[in-house]
């Protein structure tokens, strides 16, 4: 015997039965209630001729409604999400059986008052479209004040009643997972005050906002102004986190003309909002230029500058990229990211080391790379303290290796990235950048004299083999222009205060700074790798480019902000400790040595700094014994012949 499909009463056929009783009832009785209506409510007055058709035509109207209402499918939606739709379909439905009622009563029995049609009409279309929608209602309003009653964990304040404003709120109210209440908006606009957004208050401009956060028990604000400018947005922020509530953030325009307004799209408020400027903006027609159809390679590629720069750099259409680097987890993470965003970049991934003169020439061998940004560093002030030898193999001697490669391959031009703290440093890292400089300088000056064979190759122990001893260069062949481009700290950048001062805080603090006073220049990696890459079209060989960083920030300051961000209190919540300056570090950084000066370029924030003279001779000489003494791990004696080198660094001990 075949087997049969069990037929299965769902839940959603007992709604529909529901529904095809009510309207049985309703289709009919509309219409009886509106002859009692038509005879002053009296049904003794009613003619019998009348009550005689309605009876009569009962039956019909009731089959032809049902097949009516089951055309339109108002048995098939779902009324706790009906919406316009279900709207339009319904009053079509009681429009096409009121004509069907009015023609088939009048030709089929008797004649009607026009008031019976009318009336009976209106009653019909209350009661089919009323009992539909009042389940929506009721479901709404169960949700509000029953149910999501003790689901609703925060009370949330909006910050702007325009467009964006009132997508969050309605976003809010129709998303069953989230537990928000908009409890109150604020607005500068003194025209929109004491109005009401469905049902929301308008209560006041910024100056409120820390009173209304008392009135209404607000515990979480939603600044909804996409247009606001980033001194503005700064200025609502300050007052905002001294509110102690979680604070939110819709990032900007794009989102809402892209309608992507949602309470998903907000982000957590970044400690760049408060730095109270716009967004630095680079021409990167410009940088499209340079980089297009160009093979660019970059040491250091998967760090946080490096992995910078090859995501904007691949952006602009290279011939090719080379992203070299000896940390293979830094590597392979920005090599899937390239990937899967631009399937048709050719990229080349290689793991090695800039300290390798045999490993760094066979890349400029294979590849010949018309760019280079030299990003492999080492950079913590504080390591470097405690491993001095280090920080002149990796920075110092690592640089000259890969700017000797550059030159004898045909590279274009070299664009080193350096440091304010090579600006009279008190430590070995800020010193070796100090180094680095010197170096790029160097090859500049030979290449300019036309003595490039006067510069030496340096060997050192961790070179794999001695294949480039006595090699044979076209020396009229090297053109490459070498710069610098130096700017400060760059939040969110690996070791840098930011992430730090989040762990610590997710961990419930203490947070620790080193000195009250001590501050900083700040700047977003995407904004400091842009003006590199357009710092790099504007070189001519020789200069170091001083990004212009915006005004100094404290950093006691910084992580008080970050604290309040985060909905809590310094020194209450979170404790902050300070443990006193490092070894190497400055209270304050600089950007530009006095006898440097300055000179503009077409970009107002990149400035050249005329680079200090010094004997490129003597200079490549020592070079070499302070890479032999850092091999030897002389920590005593590498200080000794750095401050000696570099006549600008000043050690703290």
């Amino acid at each position: 015997m075949a087997n049969r499909k069990k037929f299965r009463f769902e839940p959603w056929h007992r709604v529909a039965a529901l529904l095809l009783v009510l309207d049985i009832i309703t289709v009919n009785f509309s219409y009886l209630l509106a002859l009692w209506l038509r005879f002053d409510l009296h049904f003794s007055a009613v003619p019998v001729t009348y009550l005689s058709a309605w009876k009569k035509f009962t039956l019909i109207y009731t089959a032809a409604a049902i097949i009516v209402f089951w055309i339109m499918r108002l048995y098939h939606s779902l009324w706790r999400y009906a919406s316009f739709d279900e709207l339009f379909r319904a009053f079509i439905a009681c429009g096409v059986t009121t004509v069907l009622h009015i023609a088939g009563i009048t030709l089929l029995f008797q004649r009607m008052p026009v008031s019976y049609h009318l009336f009976g009409a209106l009653f019909q279309l209350v009661g089919v479209v009323g009992y539909r929608f009042a389940y929506r209602f009721l479901l709404l309003m169960r949700q509000r004040n029953g149910e999501s009653r003790s689901a609703i964990q925060n009370r949330v304040m909006i910050i702007g009643a325009g467009s964006a404003g009132q997508m969050i709120l309605r976003d809010i109210r129709r998303t069953a997972d989230v537990h928000d209440r908009v409890v109150c908006f604020i607005d500068d606009d003194a025209n929109k005050w004491n109005r009401y957004i469905d049902g929301v208050q308008i209560v006041g401009g910024r100056e409120d906002i820390l009173g209304a956060v008392d009135k209404f028990g607000v515990n979480k604000i939603y600044l909804a102004i996409p247009s606001a400018s980033a001194e503005a947005r700064r200025d609502i922020l300050d007052i905002c986190k001294e509110s102690g509530c979680e604070l939110k953030n819709l990032p900007g325009m794009f989102q809402f003309v892209l309608g992507d307004v949602t309470v998903s799209s907000l982000k957590e408020v970044a400690i760049e909002d408060l730095l109270g400027r716009d967004p630095i903006r680079v021409d990167m027609e410009e940088v499209f230029r340079f980089i297009s159809g160009k093979v660019v390679l970059v040491t250091g590629g998967g760090g946080s500058i490096g992995s910078e720069l090859c995501r904007q750099i691949a952006a602009h259409d290279p011939k090719r990229l080379i992203i070299f680097d000896i940390y293979e987890n830094n590597a392979y993470a920005i090599q899937m990211e390239l990937k899967r965003k631009y399937p048709e970049l050719d990229l080349v991934v290689l793991i090695g080391s800039v300290r390798d003169s045999r490993r760094i020439f066979g890349v400029f061998e294979e590849y010949r790379p018309d760019i280079v940004y030299h990003a492999a560093a080492h950079k913590h002030v504080p390591l470097m303290e405690d491993s001095p030898c280090e920080a002149i193999k990796n920075n110092a001697v690592g640089t000259y290796k890969t700017a000797y490669a550059a030159m004898v391959h045909g590279t274009k031009r070299f664009v080193l990235i350096s440091t304010d703290k090579a600006v009279n440093p008190t430590n070995i890292m800020g010193a070796s950048k100090r180094l680095c400089e010197m170096i790029i300088q160097s090859f500049d000056a030979k290449i300019k004299a036309g003595r490039a064979d006067e510069l030496p190759q340096i060997f050192t122990h961790e070179d794999s083999g001695s294949r480039m001893r006595g090699k044979v260069f076209d020396w009229d062949a090297c053109k490459t222009e070498f710069v610098a481009v130096r700017f400060g700290n760059v939040l969110g950048s690996n070791g840098s205060v930011i992430p730090l001062f989040k762990k610590q805080i997710e961990d419930g603090g203490p947070v620790t700074v080193t000195h009250p006073d001590i501050i900083r220049y700040f700047m977003t990696i995407p904004e400091a790798v842009g003006l590199v890459l357009q710092a790099g079209t504007y070189a001519d060989g020789g200069e170091i480019f001083v990004l212009d960083m915006g005004q100094p920030v404290k950093i006691d300051t910084l992580a008080r902000n970050l604290i309040k961000l985060s909905g809590l209190k310094p020194d209450v919540d979170i404790k902050i400790e300070y443990t006193g300056l490092r070894p190497g570090e400055k209270l304050y950084e600089e950007k530009l040595m006095a006898e440097e000066g300055l000179k503009k370029t077409e970009n107002d924030l990149i400035h050249i700094g005329c680079p200090i003279p010094f004997d490129t001779d003597v200079f490549l000489g020592e070079l070499r014994d302070l890479a032999e003494t850092a091999y030897q791990n002389d920590e005593a004696e590498i200080r000794n012949m750095v401050k000696k080198t570099v006549s600008t660094y000043h050690p703290d001990k």
